[in-house]
């Protein structure tokens, strides 16, 4: 998305680095992998990071931003949502584009790829293209991203509303905090169902813990 702000601290680059050494015994070659969690929970900025190692390796990487795929532009999108709280959810995103774009990438390299863009002062959807061949990793971050079929790694960072509050304040997420407050306990409670679909877990304390027996792939 244009115009939103990612800056990696520390503890993201180190939780990139523990999921990068256990991705990497997949020895895939063309490897989708989903960064999902609540809002503020450092999904973007872990995704950055993975990026910049796995192109350290010589794997050039795409980063899918579930925020490009709202159905509605996000300052429009918001008044939606203070129109009525039931709008929040899972329907507010293409996720099936989302999917799609993956599955594009998994299958038909070869294929150029056309997805949505979103420019967030202009608060438009645009659209920009990306040639699949150029790249060896997709990750797509965003909140509910566990949900997409054509990943091979899914990766949830379990923290809380509660515990990304300072996080969300950094990226200028907490204008209204009680509007807030229930955006995300609603998000809160559909996310929280989606930790079991991983197979790579970001702890609180940034550690990062293996599910073997997670659904990491197809």
């Amino acid at each position: 998305m244009i115009g939103d702000k990612i800056i990696p601290k520390a503890h993201h680059t180190a939780a990139a680095e523990a999921i990068h050494a256990i991705v990497k015994r997949s020895g895939r070659d063309r490897l989708t992998i989903t960064i999902a969690g609540e809002s503020g929970s450092g999904k973007s900025e872990t995704a950055v990071e993975l990026k910049g190692l796995f192109e350290a390796d010589g794997r050039r990487t795409y980063i899918f931003h579930q925020d490009d795929y709202f159905h509605l532009p996000p300052k429009t999108n918001e008044k939606n949502r203070r129109r009525s709280i039931k709008r929040v959810g899972i329907s507010e995103v293409n996720l099936t584009t989302l999917d799609e774009n993956l599955r594009t990438f998994k299958r038909m390299p070869k294929k150029t790829l056309r997805k949505p863009l979103v420019d967030y002062e202009k608060d438009e959807i645009g659209f920009e293209t990306m040639d699949p061949k150029e790249y060896e990793v997709a990750i797509a971050e965003g909140t509910y991203t566990t949900l997409l079929q054509h990943s091979d790694v899914r990766v949830f960072i379990d923290r809380n509303f509660d515990d990304t509050r300072e996080h969300r304040k950094e990226r200028a997420r907490e204008e209204d905090s009680s509007f807030y407050d229930e955006v995300l306990y609603i998000e809160h409670k559909i996310i929280s169902k989606h930790k079991s679909f991983a197979a790579i877990i970001v702890n609180k304390d940034w550690s990062v813990t293996e599910i073997t027996k997670g659904k990491g792939g197809e």
